[in-house]
C-alpha cells in the first residue's frame, strides 16, 4: 500500500480517480488546486504525487518544484491535455516519473501509478544496499597488512578519484570484487549504483539481454520492456566480472558503448545515452587472450587503462592469522572463539589457491563443526592438512618429495611455484569432485566460483 495524492481542479476527474486508486487498497489524499497541494507536501509524504499539468493556483510544475525539494524520492506523475505534451516531457526531465496524457483511462493511470510505487520499493532497497555496501568496501573493512596489500590499496586510492576504466586481476578468491567496490565507493560516483555482472554465470542469449536491455517483443519471452545493467548503472560504476568469458561479438558491442557512451537495447534501434564508469576484473592473463584471439585487442586496451594486479593469500605474509580470526569472529558468534596451534599452524602451512575465499569456507566449515570454543586440527579438512606445503617465508617439503609434485628444481622460481600451484589446483579440484559425488554445481558452490569457470578448470585440468 503506498500513500497516494492527486491534485487536479476538475472535481469529477480528481473524485473518480481518487476513489479508482482507494479501491485499489492505497491510501489516498485529495488536492482541488496546486497550492492546496503543495500545503499537503509541507504537511507529509507522499509516496506518489499525482497532478494536473494546468490548473487553479499553482502549476503542475511549481507541485513537481516543491516535491522534489521537500522529498527528493517521491514519484511525480502529470496529467497534461494535448497541447502541452511537450511540457511534460520537459518536466520528466526535471525529475518527473512519468506523464498521461488526457483523456484516459483510469486503468491506464493505476499502471503507472503501481509502476511508480514499484520503484520506489526498489530505490529504497537500492538505497540500503548502497548503505550496505558502503560498508563492506570501506577501506578499513579490508583486512591485512602486508606490503602487497598496502601497494594494491594505494593504488585503488589514486585512481578512485578518477574517471577511467580499471581492470583487476588476480587468482580465484583474492578479492576481486571487494577492490572493484573499494574504487566505487570511494570515487564521486559513490552516491550511484554499483551493478555487478557476472559475465561467466550467464548464458550468452541472455547476457545481451541483462547488459543493454530489450524492448517489448524482442525475442520470445520479452513480455515487456526491460532496462539493462548499463542503465541500471547510470551515473554509477558497472563491475564486469571474469570479462574474459564474454564472447567475441558481445566484447564488439561492449567496446562500442564504452567508446561511445551510448547502449541500444535488443530489439531497439534507438540509442540511450549512459555515462557509467566500468570497472572489469578476471582471473586470466588478458594479454595472452588478446594473442590467442579470445580477447579482442581494442577492449583490452580500452578496460586495461589502469591495471592492479591482487597478491595471492600465499604472498601476503602475515594476512592470513589475521583473516582467520576475522572469519572466526564472524562465523563462531560468540561459541567458537579462538584456534588452537596445531590448527593454525596448518592453516599457515597451506598454499591456498583458493585464496582468501577458500579461508573464508574452510573457517565457516570449521565453526559449524567444532565442539567447543576453540577450532582444534581435526576440525580442519583432510586434503588441507594432507597437502604439500608452499607458503611464501614457509619451510619448503623434504626434496625427496618433491617428486610428487614432479621435478621443479631445474626451473626458475616462477615456472616452479606455477608447476606446483597447478598440481596444488588439480588435486584440489579432484578431492572437491570426490567429497560431492561428482555434482559439479555443489562443487563450485563449495570452491567459492560459478559453474561455467568450474567447468572450464575440470576440462583444462583433464578431470573425470
Amino acid at each position: 500500500m503506498g500513500r497516494i495524492l492527486i491534485a487536479d481542479d476538475h472535481d469529477s476527474l480528481r473524485r473518480g480517480l481518487a476513489q479508482s486508486v482507494a479501491e485499489a487498497g492505497h491510501d489516498v489524499e485529495e488536492a482541488p488546486n496546486g497550492n492546496a497541494a503543495i500545503e499537503k507536501l509541507h504537511e507529509g509524504f507522499f509516496d506518489v504525487v499525482v497532478s494536473d499539468l494546468k490548473m487553479g493556483g499553482s502549476t503542475g510544475l511549481e507541485v513537481l518544484k516543491t516535491a522534489k525539494t521537500l522529498h527528493p524520492s517521491s514519484a511525480i506523475i502529470l496529467m497534461t491535455a494535448f497541447g502541452s505534451v511537450s511540457t511534460a516531457v520537459e518536466a520528466m526531465k526535471s525529475g518527473a516519473f512519468d506523464y498521461v496524457q488526457k483523456p484516459f483511462e483510469l486503468e491506464e493511470m493505476e499502471v503507472k501509478i503501481e509502476k511508480a510505487l514499484e520503484m520506489r520499493r526498489m530505490q529504497n532497497q537500492i538505497d540500503y544496499l548502497r548503505h550496505a555496501q558502503g560498508d563492506i568496501y570501506d577501506f578499513d573493512r579490508i583486512i591485512g597488512s602486508s606490503g602487497a596489500l598496502e601497494k594494491v590499496l594505494a593504488v585503488v586510492r589514486k585512481v578512485a578519484k578518477s574517471n577511467t576504466t580499471v581492470l583487476v586481476r588476480g587468482e580465484t578468491g583474492t578479492g576481486k570484487e571487494l577492490i572493484a567496490g573499494a574504487v566505487h565507493h570511494n570515487s564521486h560516483r559513490a552516491a550511484r549504483n554499483f551493478v555487478k555482472v557476472n559475465c561467466a554465470a550467464l548464458q550468452e542469449n541472455l547476457l545481451e539481454s541483462e547488459l543493454f536491455g530489450h524492448e517489448k517483443g524482442a525475442f520470445t519471452g520479452a513480455v515487456k520492456s526491460k532496462p539493462g545493467l548499463m542503465e541500471m548503472a547510470q551515473r554509477g560504476t558497472l563491475f564486469l566480472d571474469e570479462i574474459a568469458e564474454l564472447s567475441l561479438a558481445l566484447q564488439s558491442k561492449l567496446l562500442r558503448a564504452i567508446q561511445e557512451r551510448q547502449i541500444r537495447r535488443v530489439g531497439s534501434t534507438a540509442q540511450i545515452d549512459v555515462d557509467v564508469r566500468v570497472v572489469s576484473a578476471t582471473n586470466r592473463k588478458l594479454r595472452e587472450a588478446v594473442v590467442k584471439g579470445e580477447f579482442r585487442e581494442e577492449l583490452y586496451y580500452r578496460v586495461n587503462v589502469i591495471a592492479i594486479e591482487l597478491p595471492p593469500l600465499r604472498e601476503r605474509a602475515g594476512d592470513l592469522e589475521l583473516l582467520a580470526h576475522a572469519f572466526l569472529k564472524r562465523y563462531g558468534q560468540g561459541r567458537v572463539t579462538e584456534f588452537a596451534d596445531d590448527a593454525l599452524a596448518a592453516l599457515e602451512a597451506y598454499p591456498w589457491p583458493g585464496n582468501v575465499r577458500e579461508l573464508q569456507n574452510i573457517v565457516e566449515r570449521a565453526c559449524a563443526l567444532a565442539e567447543g570454543p576453540t577450532v582444534r586440527r581435526q576440525d580442519l579438512p583432510d586434503y588441507l592438512l594432507h597437502a604439500e606445503p608452499l607458503r611464501v617465508g614457509g619451510a619448503a617439503p623434504p626434496l625427496g618429495q618433491t617428486a610428487q609434485l614432479g621435478s621443479v628444481t631445474g626451473l626458475p622460481l616462477q615456472e616452479a611455484r606455477e608447476s606446483w600451484m597447478r598440481t596444488l589446483e588439480s588435486a584440489y579440484l579432484r578431492d572437491l569432485l570426490e567429497r560431492h559425488g561428482g555434482n559439479i554445481s555443489a562443487a563450485a558452490k563449495a570452491a567459492g566460483i560459478d559453474r561455467k569457470t568450474f567447468h572450464r578448470l575440470v576440462t583444462k585440468y583433464q578431470i573425470r
